[in-house]
């Protein structure tokens, strides 16, 4: 069983850019988002759920959100000559992918999904705000050393364990529960909360790979939820 006041529940990116288009509650249909991952939405019920189990229980909700400024380093627009897809080496980290410009600060691509429940989120991590630093994990930057502050509020609440879900399985969620993992908390991911973006082919099934071979648990939404107590 888990114990729901030393659990969190850490909601990944879910947000406008990452997401298909969707109709709005005024009736309106919105564009994919930049980087819109496939069936990126589905995530939201589970999440919803999950975080209203949490609550109930007693235990806590947490969210991530890119926030990027314009000409932020991992947009291949900041580069000349490059484009979404390629990859380049930095003084502090190296192997960066660039991508389309998404999630930029106070843009609609930013957003949470306007579908994601946040009445019950404790906080919210904004990530990725450096303009020559990306930031995958929630925990840290790209360059593996600079603290979000994201581990010292879980461990000032006396939380052991983390359950993960939200977007991407084989980019955020990865690094994010790698880094839980070796921060010394118990890890898990919401198998059907999460999706992935497949770039490179096979990353989805490379990532998961890695998590499991981390000793990183995997269970449904509804596994979780009968746990919880």
């Amino acid at each position: 069983m888990m114990h729901a006041a030393k659990t969190l529940l850490l909601a990944i990116d879910v947000q406008n850019d990452f997401c298909p288009a969707y109709t709005l509650v005024s009736g309106e249909k919105t564009a994919d988002g930049a980087l819109a991952v496939q069936n990126g939405d589905e995530v939201i019920a589970p999440l919803n759920a999950l975080a209203a189990a949490f609550v109930a229980a007693g235990g806590r909700v947490a969210a991530t959100q890119d926030w990027h400024p314009a000409e932020h380093v991992s947009f291949a627009s900041s580069h000349n000559g490059k484009k979404p897809g390629d990859i380049i080496d930095f003084a502090a980290v190296k192997g960066q992918v660039l991508w389309m410009d998404h999630c930029v600060q106070g843009k609609w691509g930013a957003a949470f999904h306007d579908k994601l429940d946040l009445k019950p989120v404790s906080l919210i991590v904004r990530k990725g705000f450096r303009k020559e630093l990306d930031s995958y994990s929630a925990f840290f930057e790209n360059d593996r050393e600079t603290p979000t502050g994201l581990a010292p509020w879980i461990r000032g609440l006396g939380i052991d364990t983390i359950v993960l879900g939200g977007l991407a399985t084989d980019y955020c969620v990865f690094y994010s529960a790698l880094d839980a993992k070796r921060l010394g908390f118990n890890t898990i991911v919401a198998s059907d909360a999460v999706r992935g973006v497949g770039y490179p082919a096979g990353s989805v099934e490379k990532a998961i790979e890695e998590m499991q071979a981390a000793e990183i648990g995997f269970a449904t939404s509804a596994e979780l939820i009968k746990e919880l107590r």
